[in-house]
């Protein structure tokens, strides 16, 4: 087999996915970094606990890419959740999942995962040069400024992985839109995913609860329901559950100009239960220690609570289903310097099976560069590896063709 040289610009998850694939089929690899160095928002990420991917059923799962359902399909097939979990243990990463089915690595951090990584990379002869950014197409070539000045690169393959447009300071700044629209490749407009939003809260709840979390709740909007939990902040709301949502609630907004997110407060209890509890006398309780008391509200819970406008219903059953369908407006989103991700990029209509552009025939694309999105809770990470792995697939088939 004649050994090809593929780059890869970016060494995010999908670029080193790429690059672990490419090698592993006998071509000479490449990876550029435009940072000191190599993956800094998984790193980012693992501050609180990798979630690698999820345990929930196949459909489910699946369900969780809306739109793009059926192309990240084929993406799993070239790496499914449980290939993931058995490629962290390979490894030596050992695995466990969560109560909420989540997965993640025993260790709880990126960096001993990412070490081993590139250990393993390094290993299968993968070239990684940081601080190579790259400018732009140029001489039929790819043009990088590095420390040793301008270079240009002619490999026999691309893989492109540079991310969105979320967190920019951690390298993904999406300058490489105007190149590629050049080229006549369609990239939809960058929104944030993942993120949080604008409530107005009254001053005494901000100074008593900001940053306080909601939990267990259950959050609604429109015809989805997500349980988990969701923080208060002194713009407003953020979280995972809240997290779930942010698509439909973002794009309700932007029709809109608003949104409603129903919070229930006792997820647990349905609304006679709850009921039957706060029809007990009060007594000389004050309302914020029955409502803690019979209802099971934490002082956050009563707050929001408050923050409806008019007085809170003394019957049980009314007071119930008010605990049990708090709605919020929320008036705006925060931007993609505060995202997790983003949605947007390149539209998946430019791409074929193996992810390489109709317009640039040899260069390929993973990652947060397609017009994809989905939510924390591994979603977005297992996507984002297996696309880096069909890119590989993709580039190793076409080298094989031309």
């Amino acid at each position: 087999m004649t050994r090809h040289t593929v780059h890869i610009v970016g060494a995010g998850p999908a670029g080193l996915m790429a690059a672990e694939r490419l090698a592993a089929a006998g071509h000479g690899v490449v990876v550029h970094e435009a940072m000191p160095s190599p993956s800094r928002k998984l790193l980012m990420a693992g501050r609180g606990g990798l979630n690698l991917t999820h345990t929930e059923p196949l459909d489910g799962f699946l369900g969780r890419y809306g739109v793009a359902r059926a192309v990240v399909s084929d993406w799993l097939e070239r790496l499914s959740p449980t290939d993931l979990i058995g490629w962290t243990e390979g490894l030596g990463q050992a695995t466990f999942v969560g109560s909420s089915g989540r997965v993640f690595p025993r260790a709880m951090k990126a960096s001993p995962l990412l070490r081993a990584w590139l250990a393993r990379l390094a290993a299968a002869g993968v070239e990684l040069r940081t601080r190579s950014r790259w400018t732009g197409f140029e001489d039929g070539g790819l043009r990088f400024d590095t420390p040793e000045g301008q270079r240009i690169e002619r490999p026999d393959a691309v893989v492109l992985a540079l991310g969105g447009a979320s967190w920019p300071r951690l390298g993904s700044d999406a300058k490489w839109t105007s190149w590629l629209e050049a080229r006549g490749v369609s990239v939809t407009p960058f929104k944030p995913s993942n993120v949080g939003f604008d409530r107005p809260w009254s001053s005494v709840f901000i100074d008593r609860f900001a940053g306080q979390p909601l939990k267990p709740v259950a959050l609604t909007h429109g015809q989805t329901t997500i349980r988990g939990e969701a923080l208060v902040t002194r713009y407003g709301i953020e979280g995972g559950a809240v997290y779930a949502l942010s698509a439909g609630l973002r794009d309700a907004i932007a029709a809109d100009g608003a949104a409603t997110l129903v919070v229930d407060l006792r997820p647990d209890l349905s609304i006679d239960a709850l009921s039957a509890r706060l029809a007990k006398p009060r007594g000389k309780d004050s309302v914020t220690n029955w409502l803690r008391k019979a209802g099971g509200l934490s002082p956050v819970a009563v707050g929001l609570l408050r923050e409806i406008p008019g007085d809170l219903p003394m019957g049980a059953d009314k007071l119930a289903r008010r605990i049990k369908a708090v709605r919020l407006t929320l008036t705006g989103v925060q931007g993609l310097d505060r995202a997790i991700s983003s949605a947007g990029g390149v539209a998946l209509d430019q791409v074929d099976q193996g992810l390489m552009l109709k317009a640039i025939p040899g260069v390929f694309v993973a990652g947060e560069m397609l017009d994809w999105e989905a939510p924390t809770g591994g979603y977005l990470l297992q996507a984002s590896l297996a696309s880096g792995a069909v890119a590989a697939a993709g580039a190793t088939a076409w080298l094989a063709r031309v």
